[in-house]
């Protein structure tokens, strides 16, 4: 019997993520299939790293092929991550593939922490990773990475970022002392903003993830319309006064044609230290409704333990000094569904074309 392409196809439908079970359909296409004689070459762009999952990925695709009558798969692997496609207007910055934007409509939910643990857990997957502290007034990742000192800067013009456990980062934070206040305006703000995005020597990235401030204040605004951004990623907690507030920041990204790339459920319930009780302190599900009504992708939840808490207060989150944990897998499976979300995206293709110069005769 002949290998048919079209039972190939149908039979690789099956195949998933091991980390989140999302379906990797989408990723087979017919022009990626070649068939000679019983052996089946397949190439496969998965546009995000699984380096500890490839030999997985590997055998549901032989285990595929097999079933549609292959005696033999050879799989050829596209590696790397793409750009993708950013707002109207905008062009993604050279060094930079994918900015995405983690926010939230209220303060105190728990998104800084989130960010920068998503940060770390996209970075252990294989990513080149860099965060960018955009809460200008009260900026938190210098202390949750447990990095210090300033910026140093080779041509008087621009900064070199910082590294805190192999990822690049900036903020505020680093350029005034620790207990000065930020004091400036709202025109001034987004300035800073902009100027910590665009004069900071980026090394090559994969993914930039930007701590946004909670708000729809001026500092959003600034991002979402003049930064580059691929998506938004929304953080809540169940509570209905959080529920009310993310709603707003979800509504603004949307108005301004950015993409949702998720919501997270942030301190989802409390699990007792000493007896395993389950608590829902501040409601059940409520990210996940809402997600539900307003048709965008539910990304996870996430606990409330004091283990996070004390591990990004000494600046070594979770994923990186306990990771075996619940919580940091709880952070891994969300990351990689968000590298999954980013890679089903369009794909900016400005830089394939020339630019067109019109000369008068």
């Amino acid at each position: 019997m002949s290998l048919q392409i079209n039972t190939i196809l149908s039979e690789l439908q099956s195949v998933q993520d091991p980390l989140t079970g999302t379906s990797l359909a989408k990723k087979f296409k017919e022009r990626d299939l070649d068939i000679k004689g019983d052996t089946v070459e397949v190439k496969l762009f998965l546009g995000y790293s699984s380096a500890e999952d490839k030999n997985n990925i590997e055998q549901q695709i032989k285990d595929a092929c097999a079933r549609a009558g292959a005696s033999k798969t050879q799989i050829n692997y596209l590696d790397g991550i793409k750009s993708h496609v950013v707002q109207g207007g905008l062009k993604p910055i050279a060094s930079i593939k994918n900015i995405i934007a983690v926010a939230s409509g209220k303060g105190g939910v728990g998104k800084s922490t989130t960010s920068v643990n998503l940060a770390l857990a996209l970075s252990q997957a294989g990513a080149k990773v860099g965060i960018l502290d955009a809460d200008i007034y009260g900026p938190s990742q210098p202390l949750m990475l447990g990095v210090s000192g300033k910026p140093k800067s080779v041509d008087g013009k621009s900064m070199e970022p910082l590294e805190g456990h192999g990822i690049a980062v900036n903020s505020i934070g680093f350029l005034i002392d620790g207990d000065a206040p930020a004091i400036l305006r709202g025109p001034m703000v987004a300035q800073a903003l902009e100027q910590l995005l665009r004069q900071t020597n980026w090394p090559d990235l994969d993914y930039l993830i930007v701590d946004m401030p909670p708000g729809t204040g001026d500092i959003a605004l600034t991002l979402a319309q003049k930064v580059p951004v691929v998506g938004a990623v929304i953080v809540t907690t169940p509570q209905d006064i959080a529920l009310a507030d993310a709603r707003k920041g979800l509504r603004m990204f949307q108005k301004v044609d950015v993409p949702i790339l998720g919501v997270i459920e942030n301190m989802s319930m409390h699990v007792c230290t000493n007896c395993g009780h389950v608590e829902h302190l501040f409601g059940q599900d409520g990210g996940r409704k809402m997600a539900q009504e307003l048709g965008v992708p539910w990304l996870g939840s996430l606990p409330l333990t004091l283990a996070v808490r004390e591990q990004t207060d000494s600046g070594n989150p979770t994923v990186v000094s306990d990771p075996d944990s619940e919580a940091a897998r709880s952070y891994r499976h969300i990351a990689r569904k968000l590298a999954v979300a980013v890679s089903d995206l369009a794909v900016d293709m400005s830089g394939k074309f020339p630019s067109v110069v019109v000369k008068p005769l």
